[in-house]
């Protein structure tokens, strides 16, 4: 599978690429410092997607649209609504930070504080960040796989609006709208969503379909002070109901129930931003928020919920971006964030300040520097200090090279603290990850190919532990968590962008990806369990000169295991969809599109059910 993937790449960039200059990318990212920098001066590696792409592939789940971006891969407990994971260059999908509007919405309440990208739908999303690799420095506890931030629509001076809807397979009706405008003073905007689907069978031998629905909605707000101070305000909303199956008497397997589960999820930001010394000087301090209910039913036992879970995390930080000289900037900030956890029978608390700092330096004007360290108290297992250190080196022939050496950490859960398989002893999972890459540009920046290699090394790895005839927990029964594996990945990821013409845009990637358990023991040196080596996708969109839009996407998975011992293989699988849009005017257009185009039988996680060929049709308007 992969030597295809390689083929189709090389193929698009075969593609002629003969057509008028394009203008040099100046793209603005966020992720990498935490704060604005041009991508080109970044030695991280990362992908961003604006709104134009998520519209283009008529996305409505971000999971399925990040699931075919270099080095992610994403699994899904059945059809949408189910538990969706998502892992960065084959770290654990609990290693992956995620920030929607600055605020950190990683679950709390859930065993290995992950955040279910399930709930996480297009409505508002206007720009997503994917950093790969550990980033500690700017960003604290759990970037070890990497960041994902997502940026919501932002407030605009003057009135626009829009708004989509579309129906298709499985009874599904999704619908979104939104409005931005500003009066003196104050600007913003507020969008509302709404999906319910039918779904499939969670169980992918069940009969009965498990339902999904969500209604949700988010706003930003600004309100300038004076000309360089501000408050800034979001906040996001979202109710979410799934059907499930579960693992009934007699035979004990997956098959088909009537449970299903109820998510409530509430993010904000406040903040206060002060620009000063001519705007030399920018400094932020912020309170957020972020609470996260869980209830899960099985009508079978009564109508109470059989589990609940309650997460809640508040944050204050401070963050000032100081431009020293022209050439030298300085970067820092303190936080202190307090994570609650109830499941109905055991509360708990922790707390964690940290500080930080970091220097961006042009020694010369092509080349970026940047170093940092962060230092976080934990109330549990105390101290913790991280370095990071990345270079970017854009040359007058179009070639930018990239190094990054980063540290990664991730706390211990309340869960696995303090429940009833916790262990107050844990210690902070680590991560020490290199990378070298390099992007070239060719016919006036007509084409982009791009190629990265990392390699990751994971200790005091949090793992649950089988206490069964051991010593060391004998104390615990039933097992406990504890700091017993070491994992380590290693991989290249290569990319293209073409334009050929002003009409047509192709892109690609292939990522190679070596995850392994280097836990001595049975498994070791065994491949992480749903992990697979190869991955890759190609999308092609081609404007037609009366407004029709037609593309396409191929994306290609290789094989990999279901479980840590390596007994259960999930064979890989090409899924292939189209979709076209065509506009009525100026202000309306009408679109449609077909996934999984061939039908293709296929499973990312044994046992569960995967989406057949499906088909959506929708209309979008837009008044601005």
């Amino acid at each position: 599978m992969l030597r295809f993937a390689v083929s189709v790449l090389a193929l698009a960039a075969a593609a002629p690429a003969l057509a008028q200059s394009a203008p040099e990318d100046d793209q603005i990212v966020v992720t990498a410092a935490r704060a604005p920098q041009k991508l080109d001066e970044v030695g991280q590696a990362m992908t961003v997607i604006d709104r134009a792409e998520i519209e283009a592939r008529q996305t409505v789940s971000i999971a399925d649209l990040l699931s075919t971006t270099p080095g992610v891969t994403v699994t899904r407990n059945g059809g949408i609504g189910g538990l969706t994971s998502l892992r960065i260059r084959g770290a654990e999908a609990e290693q992956t930070l995620v920030v929607i509007d600055g605020v950190r919405v990683n679950d709390p309440s859930s065993p290995g504080g992950g955040f279910d990208f399930a709930n996480l739908l297009s409505s508002s999303i206007e720009r997503i960040e994917v950093l790969r690799g550990p980033n500690s420095v700017p960003w604290g506890s759990q970037a070890i796989g990497g960041v994902v931030n997502i940026i919501t629509q932002a407030p605009t001076d003057r009135f626009r609006a829009h708004a989509r809807a579309e129906y298709g397979y499985a009874n599904s009706a999704f619908a979104s709208a939104g409005v931005s405008g500003g009066t003196g003073p104050l600007a913003l905007s507020l969008t509302g969503g709404y999906l319910d689907s039918d779904g499939i069978s969670a169980a992918a031998n069940g009969r009965e379909r498990d339902g999904y629905r969500q209604y949700g909605a988010n706003g930003r707000a600004t309100v300038a002070l004076t000309q360089d101070i501000g408050i800034d305000l979001s906040g996001w909303y979202a109710h979410s109901r799934v059907g499930l199956d579960g693992f009934p008497p007699p035979d004990y397997t997956l098959a088909d129930t009537a449970d299903y589960a109820k998510t409530q999820e509430v993010y904000g930001y406040a903040g206060v931003h002060a620009n000063l010394l001519d705007g030399r000087f920018r400094n932020r301090v912020a309170f957020t928020i972020a609470d996260i209910n869980r209830d899960n039913y099985e009508p079978a036992f009564g109508t109470e919920p059989s589990f609940i879970g309650r997460g809640r995390s508040e944050r204050y930080e401070y963050q000032g971006d100081f431009r020293l000289a022209e050439p030298v900037r300085l970067v820092g900030g303190v936080e202190h964030e307090t994570s609650r956890y109830d499941d109905g029978f055991l509360k708990r608390s922790v707390g964690i300040t940290s500080v930080y700092g970091q220097a961006i330096v042009q020694p010369i004007r092509a080349l970026t520097v940047t170093g940092g360290v962060r230092h976080d108290d934990h109330q549990r297992f105390g101290g913790r200090t991280t370095f990071g250190a990345d270079a970017a080196w854009a040359l007058a022939t179009g070639t930018t090279l990239r190094a990054s050496y980063g540290e990664g950490f991730k706390a211990p859960t309340l869960y696995q603290l303090y429940s009833a398989y916790g262990n107050e002893a844990l210690r902070p999972e680590t991560a020490r990850n290199y990378d070298l890459g390099v992007e070239q540009a060719l016919v006036e920046g007509r084409m982009r190919i791009g190629a990265t290699w990392f390699h990751r090394d994971t200790r005091n790895q949090i793992s649950f532990r089988n206490c069964a005839g051991a010593t060391e927990c004998a104390a615990y029964p039933f097992g406990r968590y504890d700091n017993i594996q070491r994992t380590r990945a290693e991989g290249v990821e290569f990319t293209v962008a073409l334009r050929p013409v002003d009409a047509l845009t192709v892109s690609g990637n292939v990522s190679y990806i070596d995850s392994r358990n280097r836990t001595p023991g049975a498994a070791f040196d065994f491949d992480l369990a749903r992990r697979p080596k190869e991955t890759a996708a190609v999308n092609v969109d081609y404007r037609l000169p009366f407004g029709l839009s037609v593309g396409g996407t191929v994306q290609m998975v290789g094989d990999s295991y279901d479980d840590a011992a390596n007994s259960v293989r999930l064979d890989g699988y090409a899924l292939a969809s189209l979709r076209a849009e065509l506009p009525i005017g100026d202000r309306l257009s009408v679109y449609g599109r077909v996934d999984n185009l061939f039908d293709a039988d296929y499973r990312v996680i044994a046992g569960y059910g995967t989406y057949g060929r499906a088909a959506y049709g929708g209309i979008r308007v837009t008044l601005d």
